[in-house]
């Protein structure tokens, strides 16, 4: 069975949080430019990507590329953690964040039982 991604709302929800990603990284300094901001950007890109691609797939590929997304998504949380420490973001932009991605990887792991 092959699943229109845009559809999902776990894809749509990575969609939400990749533009709140793209956002807050207008603040960054401009020398993280290449290092942690390039890293949280391909990570919070990466999650949406992963589920469109999977769509096409078989429900078995789709579940590979969902713990995919679902990875990235943790790396992201570890990522802003770091930035948070770093002042880059503060407690109540780090938590909104954490809250929503959070619920990104509740629903992906829902969606993801239910191929199998």
């Amino acid at each position: 069975m092959r699943h229109n991604y845009k559809n999902l709302k776990i894809w749509k929800l990575g969609i939400s949080i990749a533009n709140d990603i793209s956002d807050l990284l207008l603040n960054f300094p401009k020398h993280e430019r290449y290092d942690l901001s390039s890293q949280i950007s391909r990570c919070s890109v990466s999650m949406p990507s992963n589920i469109a691609e999977g769509s096409s797939r078989t429900d078995k590929s789709f579940s590979h590329f969902l713990d995919i997304s679902l990875g990235s998504s943790f790396e992201l949380i570890t990522q802003l953690l770091i930035a948070t420490h770093r002042k880059y973001i503060n407690e109540i932009q780090f938590n909104q964040l954490e809250i929503k991605i959070e619920e990104f990887q509740r629903m992906t792991m829902g969606f993801q039982n239910g191929l199998k």
